[in-house]
């Protein structure tokens, strides 16, 4: 006989785990669509990694795991509750399944019981045609003709016929009656084919609504373990954050003080010029340093691992490491090599726009291709992509300033950043 409550005591595991678990997570996280988690959950990390950028590479390490575990949350959880379901589900088939197989293996015993009654029948119909057909070959019959021929009156003929007649009745109910119990029989064997037929089929279905329930609580003890192991990693990671939060506060304040350096350098630089030529942009347009995608956008971020508000004084144009990167519009060199989490960094003056004194910088180079002093044209090869100082993957921080300030670089390029 089957049995699914030898698994009742692994299911309360599950569903108790789960419920642990559950208590551990935020109420009301939002579900994911399962098709989108590897997008999402990167752009997630992306993003902590950009946010974090100045920090320490331990704490950006631990920011990239909190939001990998945090993002891929939704989905362990989503999954903890459809197994659960699914678990339920497959158990109640596997009951259901096991039903029908008792009641298949009743139905045999039953049928068979039945065949074996019409069988008794038709062996004891088939003794009397037996006995019925060596009283015929022994000459019964001719017996029963000769009672009636030798007759002495027609009275006594009457009586003789009538007892034939009846003799004859009972030979033809025995006949009758044989082929009556002998269908009876041949129901009843095919009722007990039937019956042996469908128990295997409902035995093959409790066979496999077993290994289904079985297999979806496999599942669920699967799901609760991600969930379980993403918790971990999440205070794991909190932790190495909080033990990095004095060294990363210190260089934040390092990254504040080289972009004050750098601010500083770049008006004393457009105060000597004293007559600056008119910046030739291209109808109003800067040329694209590098053909990628924008990877982080320019402005204040808050760190919420730090609670600090940082400036990214740029925009992040993600593209392969040693791509070539050009000058954004005709200009001269002012700045060339290596600047604390800006890696080696260049800028380029490009005269005055609209009044103000224009240039623009490129961080994280792999290399720097030109020198302080040298005069560029737009479009010109001026370093290739790379991934120095505080960075966290190939790709070139771009900064357009005004008077040495930065301002956002997205309006002065192509919309398609092409």
């Amino acid at each position: 006989m089957y049995s699914y409550r030898r698994k009742i005591p692994k299911l309360v595991a599950v569903l108790l785990a789960a419920v642990v678990v559950a208590a551990i997570q935020p109420a009301g996280a939002a579900r994911a669509d399962p098709r989108d988690d590897k997008k999402r959950i990167d752009a997630e990390v992306a993003r902590a990694s950009s946010i974090l950028e100045g920090a320490t590479d331990r704490a950006r390490a631990a920011a990239r795991q909190v939001a990998a575990a945090s993002a891929k949350m939704p989905a362990a959880e989503e999954l903890v509750i459809e197994s659960k379901g699914q678990v339920v589900a497959a158990q109640v088939q596997a009951e259901t399944a096991q039903r029908k197989a008792e009641d298949a293996q009743a139905a045999i015993a039953a049928a068979q019981k039945r065949f074996a009654a019409a069988d008794r029948e038709r062996r004891a119909a088939q003794e009397r045609i037996g006995a019925l057909a060596a009283s015929a070959y022994k000459g019964s019959g001719i017996a029963n003709l000769n009672l009636l021929m030798d007759s002495g009156s027609p009275s006594e003929a009457l009586y003789r016929l009538r007892f034939v007649d009846r003799v004859v009745a009972d030979q033809e109910r025995t006949v009758r009656s044989y082929i009556d119990v002998l269908a009876v029989a041949r129901l009843e064997e095919n009722n007990a084919t039937v019956a042996r037929v469908a128990a295997d089929e409902a035995m093959l279905h409790a066979d496999a609504a077993l290994d289904e329930a079985s297999d979806a609580e496999d599942r669920a003890e699967d799901a609760v373990r991600e969930v379980a192991q993403l918790v971990r990693q999440k205070e794991e990671a909190l932790g190495v954050a909080q033990e990095e939060r004095a060294a990363s506060l210190e260089k934040y304040k390092e990254a504040k003080a080289e972009a004050a350096k750098i601010t500083a350098a770049l008006k004393a630089w457009e105060a000597k010029q004293r007559a600056a030529a008119e910046a030739r942009l291209s109808a109003g347009r800067l040329f694209t340093p590098v053909h990628g995608f924008k990877s982080s956008d320019f402005g204040n971020r808050f760190d919420p691992y730090y609670r600090v508000w940082q400036l990214h004084a740029g925009v992040d144009l993600a593209a392969g490491g040693g791509t070539a990167i050009r000058a954004a519009a005709a200009g001269k060199v002012i700045m060339a090599g290596w600047n604390g989490g800006y890696g080696n960094y260049t800028c380029l003056s490009h005269g005055r726009h609209q009044g103000k004194s224009m240039s623009t910088c490129y961080g994280h180079q792999s290399e720097i291709l030109v020198h302080e002093g040298q005069q560029v044209d737009r479009g010109q090869i001026i370093g290739r992509v790379g991934t120095t100082g505080a960075s966290t993957g190939d790709h070139l921080h771009f900064e357009v300033r005004l008077n040495g300030d930065p301002v956002n670089p997205l309006p002065y390029l192509r919309p398609c950043l092409c």
